[in-house]
């Protein structure tokens, strides 16, 4: 068994999570109808990956992910 990242009375170690999570409806969820548990989780999954690898990121200089480490594995 592992110990889970929250810990009693620390409500700031669920911050990240509820960060990503509000993202993750606003960009994604939020005006768009699924008609399935599947259609929801497909778009779900395809959504983390575009986030993970695709979606440019103001902490990275407006890259993504991957180009950022790109440029790192380079220099």
């Amino acid at each position: 068994m592992t110990q889970s990242m929250s810990r009693i009375a620390h409500c700031t170690d669920n911050g990240p999570m509820e960060g990503l999570r509000g993202i993750l409806k606003r960009e994604m969820y939020y005006g768009r109808k699924y008609h399935t548990k599947e259609e929801l989780v497909k778009a779900i999954t395809e959504y983390i990956d575009y986030y993970t690898n695709g979606r440019p990121q103001r902490g990275l200089g407006i890259q993504t992910p991957k180009e950022y480490l790109e440029r790192l594995e380079a220099a």
